[in-house]
């Protein structure tokens, strides 16, 4: 029996989101992305990302040996940049993806179609959501399964900042910076244009020459058109220098990063304070959103402490409220005070015995 088919229906096979065609659409997405005012080939954005890397790189991981600080340190990166990570388990290690695509169910994702970068050429592989550690930050309830990165969330910020920054790259590039219009009489016997290519000032055609001899107002030119003329654009008017430290310190608050740390006049207390405020307010909750995820995954009880590897503590208010505790123990004790008591004492405080 024969089967009946149309004439035009054809097989076509289709890369799924890896090889070379997936990395030029990714190369194409990141130029666009960075034009549409993400900003992350900044020097803010990337400085503070490095924060967040190196911070999670030296926390300190319990209970599991997979998350190894290369581990965390990818992870942290593609947080602050893409606002998500996915990583498959294997009993090796976790493996990053490049991207995935997931199914969701009741909102929580139930199995995923996951890319991984190889040096030869991509591969996709399809997991169950037990088989993936999806970590997502700054999730809209509208779609809980998608995390957005610091930057997209603001995305006016940061194009500011890439417009600025960009604008001030052109402006050094091609604005005569340091150059005059330098007056020279007319002369048949001189060429002028071999004498302004002696000018070091001179970018592209941006040096001009004045005429001071003139015939056809009825006598020579004043005096005043000897002076020198300067062509170096005011920057100052524009509010550029103004604009572009506004944008820079909106970027490092939506990274959590106090601008006054890279303030070239921050004293230490101020840097400690800075290093305290990104580890207890962004890092450290990223931090149990991570041990949360991981513990459910990998099975078992996980946990990431930051603060301590980063010494995200007053050292002076840590020892005199050491001094408190230690006096007011031996005080309890002298007092007769049963443990009990200084016990309860120290659970209204929210303090642990």
């Amino acid at each position: 029996m024969m089967k009946f088919r149309w004439p035009w229906t054809k097989t076509e096979k289709r890369s799924a989101m890896s090889g070379f065609t997936a990395e030029i659409m990714a190369a194409r997405e990141s130029y666009i992305s960075g034009r549409r005012g993400v900003a992350e080939l900044t020097a803010t954005a990337q400085s503070c990302i490095s924060l967040w890397e190196n911070g999670f790189a030296i926390a300190d991981v319990a209970g599991t040996s997979l998350l190894d600080r290369r581990t965390m340190a990818l992870l942290a990166r593609s947080l602050a940049l893409r606002g998500e990570a996915v990583f498959l388990i294997r009993d090796g290690g976790l493996v990053p993806c490049a991207d995935w695509d997931l199914r969701t169910r009741d909102g929580r994702p139930s199995a995923y179609r996951l890319s991984i970068s190889e040096a030869g050429g991509g591969t996709t592989q399809t997991a169950l959501a037990a088989e993936v550690l999806h970590i997502r930050v700054g999730a809209d309830p509208a779609a809980p399964w998608l995390g957005v990165a610091p930057l997209r969330r603001a995305a006016l910020t940061a194009g500011l900042l890439q417009a600025v920054e960009s604008a001030l790259g052109d402006v050094f590039e091609n604005a005569p910076i340091g150059s005059q219009i330098v007056p020279f009489p007319e002369s048949r016997d001189v060429d002028l244009e071999n004498i302004g290519r002696g000018f070091r000032g001179r970018r592209g055609r941006v040096l001009l020459r004045e005429s001071v001899s003139v015939t056809a107002a009825g006598g020579p030119a004043p005096a005043a058109d000897w002076k020198p003329q300067d062509v170096t654009p005011a920057l100052r008017d524009s509010m550029a220098v103004e604009s572009l430290d506004c944008a820079r310190n909106a970027i490092c608050g939506a990274f959590g990063v106090l601008p006054a740390l890279f303030d070239k006049a921050a004293q230490g207390p101020l840097v400690r304070e800075a290093q305290r405020h990104l580890a207890q307010w962004t890092l450290q909750p990223l931090a149990e959103l991570i041990s949360e995820e991981a513990s459910e995954k990998l099975g078992g009880r996980i946990s990431i402490d930051v603060l301590r590897p980063t010494q995200a503590f007053d050292a002076g208010g840590a020892a005199r409220a050491l001094g408190a505790l230690v006096s007011a123990m031996a005080d309890a004790k002298a007092a007769g005070l049963p443990p009990e008591a200084l016990a309860g004492a120290f659970r209204r405080l929210d303090w642990e015995s």
